[in-house]
């Protein structure tokens, strides 16, 4: 409670000074001052825009202070303060003011060096289309599937209740429902936070089967049925890995597991929780997507996909040839950037395990390409995407719509504090301290995450009517222009192999691909 020490100062000072300046006039000024911070404390602690302020009144206001002050001096604050591959400063400011205000215009022009290898944009058309104020949709759902979806362009990312708050969740849904956009459970197990607001929801099911498992760990197909005909839930997404650490499962200690975690994930108190690197209800590819028709069948013909983070490409074109061996096939493929994720891991992993989602996303999209499968199968991308720019350039490597979820974070108000591990974060957006999380205001915040996703689809749909386009899925890879040098720009279409449909299922299969190919090949023929 140290948070609230200045503010209980302030209010002790201000009794013992008010009283004193009866006596001594020349105390009725510092009096004042201090009367003054009190009531403006207590201000806010009863407002309900600014979480910060809620859990630190009076000393909350320095962080205003520098957003004021910025970027002169809050940039020397606020650089340091990310870990991993974090979102820059600006970024986190387009999230804040599309959230806040729900614009996106910004005057004196761009502040990005256009002539910087690695730099990117769009080639606009001289006839340019009029924008398209209805947000486009992509429907979700093949031929086995009896219950598609419509899923928007731009939808919540994966975060778990346990790693999220109850309010934090709560404000997404409700976000959600606002907006018409998806949001995704994370692998933490279904709750009446993910469900009361009405919010469309992706249930995942990860190796722990949190939410749908047996006392001893297994997937137990009556459980996920049951869940898995909740009307809020659109899809069912199987994770098999994350961005955030690809080939890792994960630890949440005893210490930090409360009652209600227990009861939603279905495990033990006092035992620490762990989410194994792999899946116990199936092994490799047949064994797979077998299991995912299973989903389908138990989830009533709902979408039915996977997650991952893209690692050894024979591993996912296996995946691809036990699709075309069974016939079964996944309603979408979601794919993980390694730069993304909001989850805790070790530095070697955060920093250099799995395919970054520019990789991951054009290999996964050239794979089912060249099977010729790709029309039948959704792909998404998520992996620090946060503008209209972020999802036009996921759809032009690959990608039908997108997600995300640290700027999600950050339309609830999450500064980046890096305290998510500790309990402490100070915006009561990743912590399980109930007088944390309460300084979360699930209505104001739900309206920021709604906003939030608004603009940044209405930016999108403008950057569409610029190119000349009429639909997100005439966007190619032709219109995205990358710098490689100061003398070299060149199109996505000329910097990078794209398969030809089928291409993979002849004789003569690409040479940088037929190693990979004849490998996942003898992967599907010698499975068990």
């Amino acid at each position: 409670m140290t948070r609230f020490l200045l503010f209980a100062t302030l209010v002790l000072g201000g009794v013992g000074m008010t009283a004193a300046s009866v006596s001594f006039p020349v105390l009725w000024l510092p009096a004042v001052v201090i009367d003054a911070l009190v009531l403006l404390g207590l201000y806010d602690l009863l407002q309900r825009r600014h979480t910060i302020l809620r859990n630190y009144p009076v000393i909350g206001h320095g962080r205003y202070l520098m957003e004021m002050l910025r970027p002169e001096i809050q940039q020397y604050f606020v650089e340091s303060d990310t870990i991993g591959t974090p979102f820059s400063r600006d970024i986190r400011s387009l999230v804040y003011q599309h959230a806040k205000e729900g614009r996106n215009k910004k005057s004196f022009g761009t502040e990005l060096n256009l002539m910087a290898p690695g730099s990117e944009w769009f080639a606009h058309s001289v006839f340019p289309r009029p924008v398209v104020m209805v947000p486009f949709r992509v429907r979700v759902g093949g031929p086995d599937c009896t219950q598609p979806y419509d899923m928007a362009m731009f939808n919540v990312s994966a975060m778990s209740f346990g790693s999220l708050s109850a309010p934090a969740v709560r404000a997404l849904n409700m976000g959600a429902k606002l907006g018409g956009f998806a949001h995704d459970s994370g692998e933490g197990g279904l709750t009446p936070y993910h469900l009361d607001s009405g919010g469309d929801l992706v249930w995942e099911i990860g190796s722990g089967y949190f939410g749908c498992r047996t006392q001893d760990g297994a997937f137990d197909p009556g459980l996920f049925a049951e869940k898995a005909a909740h009307p809020h839930v659109k899809c069912v997404c199987l994770k098999l890995s994350q961005g955030a650490k690809p080939g890792l499962g994960g630890v949440m200690p005893a210490a930090k597991i409360t009652a209600e975690i227990a009861a939603v994930r279905g495990i033990p108190l006092g035992v620490d929780c762990i989410s194994p690197s792999s899946h116990s209800a199936f092994y490799g590819p047949l064994g797979l997507v077998r299991f995912l028709g299973k989903m389908r069948e138990l989830a009533e013909g709902k979408p039915v996909g996977f997650k991952f983070c893209m690692g050894q490409p024979a591993d996912f074109l296996a995946i691809c040839a036990a699709m075309l061996e069974t016939g079964i096939f996944p309603d979408f493929i979601l794919v993980d950037g390694s730069e993304g994720g909001t989850g805790a891991a070790p530095l070697d992993f955060q920093d250099h395990v799995g395919f970054p989602l520019r990789e991951g996303l054009m290999f996964v999209h050239n794979a089912l390409v060249g099977c010729g499968i790709r029309g039948r199968i959704r792909v998404g991308a998520s992996g620090k995407v946060a503008s209209g720019f972020d999802i036009a350039r996921c759809l032009a490597q690959g990608a039908d719509y997108a997600n995300s979820a640290r700027s999600m974070m950050f339309a609830l108000g999450c500064i980046q504090a890096q305290r998510c591990h500790t309990n402490h974060c100070p915006t009561g957006v990743a912590t399980q301290d109930a007088r944390r999380a309460r300084g979360l205001d699930v209505a104001s915040k739900s309206r920021r995450v709604h906003r939030f996703q608004a603009a940044t689809v209405e930016s999108f749909n403008a950057l569409l009517a610029a190119m000349g386009l009429s639909h997100p899925s005439e966007i190619s890879p032709n219109l995205l222009y990358r710098r490689v040098d100061e003398q070299t720009v060149t199109t996505y279409a000329e910097l990078y192999p794209w398969l030809e449909p089928g291409a993979l299922l002849g004789d003569d299969a690409p040479t940088n691909w037929s190693s990979w190919w004849e490998a996942a090949q003898i992967m599907v023929a010698t499975a068990v």
